[in-house]
């Protein structure tokens, strides 16, 4: 009996014509949870070279104002 692969396969390398860049800030919300931190790669099967890039973009766009650091529950 064979095991089906639960394997995620990173969006940045399936489809190469997706880039990461740091003014979607649309896009780079998808990796943070709701406090504001960045969600590890074995979680969003990202691949780590993919997750650098992320990592990165969400600090230039958290450095500009973009992205909050964190946001605090008492204003919801």
């Amino acid at each position: 009996m064979g095991f089906i692969s639960q394997r995620k396969i990173c969006p940045f390398c399936e489809y190469p014509e997706m880039i990461i860049n740091y003014k979607e800030y649309k896009v780079l919300r998808k990796f943070l949870t709701e406090q504001g931190k960045i969600i590890p790669g074995f979680v969003t099967g990202v691949c780590s070279k993919h997750q650098r890039h992320i990592t990165r973009a969400i600090k230039r766009s958290r450095n500009i104002a973009l992205l909050p650091f964190t946001t605090d529950y008492r204003d919801i």
